[in-house]
């Protein structure tokens, strides 16, 4: 396990327990985990010729099987360093593929991520015969060595992806679909997201008392789930949680998974989950807003709307020091967005459950309605999907005074439309 270390970037060691986190979370037994120092980038290797030489001799003593690099390394690089070793090459992207290509349990998780590995594949095919060969396991229609053949295989890479974005584009007009469902029966949708392992399926199974996998490793949940949730006011929402993000995220990976982010473009609010017992909570922080105002998410959406509030999660309460929890606890407590809790032991949930129904409740609009005495129906929608806030009764019929979610008013105004 190489890790290289870059300027300005985060912490190297911290970088590098990543790393070996991403390693552990395929089972794979760690030799060895050192950090590389790079004075000067090479094309032909990345590492330098002492460093490469040093680890050959490593590698063979120990009969190490693979070597994964914690950057990104172009075809050339990752062809030499396997020539000069003897052994597998891994860098950054492709271990974060096969992790995803290990836990993707969905038919939709599954051609997502296919459809990023083939991406990625289909830069590696400016290899050698010979790493076409050894290739060949992984995808069955990779065929024999030499220029033909290279050629060919890149056709039937194009045409499996054009099939698989098409396919994907299938799901995404699923989900759409789904949506609109959703907004008929209208129960707003709340999205955990956040970096892997800051404890967002735990958080979701503690809510709703769910059953998604919640475990102490990198990317224990790739495929979205819902689950309906009932806050304190009564009113019942949909929390959804969602594949977490890291730093360095390959772009073809963030390609494949637009249709499942688009369920956190979806959302009414959005909880960033966030881990505020790790040493680097702050630089996880930072790539998570990244992503979120790539989407349009936040106060740092590159659009500027900024339209769904997110509040920060500030999870795993439970391993603070005494110190460091007074601290945060006080922060918090200037800041109604940021709520610490744990999500292990349930302390300060029932508090998220009623910041989410006062958020709900903000976005409400007041109208008055009148309805008449024959009207039954809507005047049961409107106890049903609002709050009522005055009723008087006459011959002519009820008038009301209703509290209404935006979407809710829309549809009543449209229901009624419709009954002229």
């Amino acid at each position: 396990m190489l890790r290289r270390r870059e300027e300005g970037a985060r912490a190297p060691e911290m970088r590098l327990d990543e790393a070996v986190g991403l390693a552990r979370a395929l089972e794979l037994k760690i030799v060895s985990a050192e950090v590389a120092r790079l004075t000067e980038y090479r094309p032909s290797t990345l590492l330098g010729q002492g460093t490469v030489e040093k680890w050959k001799g490593f590698i063979a003593a120990e009969h190490v099987e693979v070597v994964l690099v914690d950057g990104t390394l172009s075809p050339v690089q990752q062809r030499n360093l396997e020539r000069a070793w003897s052994c597998k090459v891994i860098d950054r992207t492709g271990l974060i593929l096969k992790i995803f290509a290990a836990r993707a349990r969905t038919a939709e998780g599954r051609l997502q991520v296919e459809l990023a590995q083939l991406t990625y594949q289909r830069s590696r095919l400016v290899r050698t015969w010979t790493h076409l060969e050894r290739q060949r396991g992984g995808f069955g229609f990779l065929a024999g060595p030499g220029e033909s053949q290279l050629e060919s295989d890149r056709r039937l890479l194009g045409e499996r992806i054009v099939q698989l974005k098409r396919e994907l584009e299938g799901v995404r007009r699923t989900r759409g679909l789904h949506r609109k469902a959703r907004q008929r029966v209208p129960y707003p949708v709340v999205a955990l997201v956040g970096y892997t392992n800051a404890g967002k399926s735990t958080l979701f199974n503690r809510l709703v008392e769910g059953r998604v996998l919640a475990a102490d490793m990198l990317f224990a949940t790739l495929d979205p789930t819902m689950r309906a949730l009932k806050l304190p006011s009564g009113r019942n929402v949909i929390l959804s949680d969602t594949v977490g993000f890291i730093s360095d995220l390959p772009t073809d990976l963030v390609a494949a998974f637009r249709a499942t982010l688009e369920e956190v473009q979806g959302a009414d609010i959005v909880l960033h989950v966030r881990d505020i017992s790790h040493p680097d909570s702050e630089a996880q922080r930072g790539d998570v807003m990244a992503v979120l105002a790539d989407l349009g998410i936040g106060p740092e959406a590159t659009d500027g709307k900024a339209a769904q509030p997110v509040l920060e999660i500030l999870n795993k309460a439970d391993l603070l020091t005494p110190e460091a929890r007074d601290s945060i606890t006080n922060q918090a407590l200037r800041d109604p967005d940021r709520i610490l809790l744990s999500a292990l032991d349930g302390e300060g949930c029932e508090l998220l459950l009623r910041r989410l129904d006062d958020l709900l409740a903000a976005a409400r609009e007041v109208i008055d309605v009148t309805v008449g005495p024959a009207d039954g129906a809507a005047l049961a929608w409107l106890y049903r999907h609002g709050e009522v806030l005055t009723r008087r009764d006459s011959d002519d019929g009820t008038r009301l005074t209703v509290s209404l979610d935006p979407a809710d008013r829309a549809r009543f105004e449209h229901r009624q439309a419709g009954r002229r």
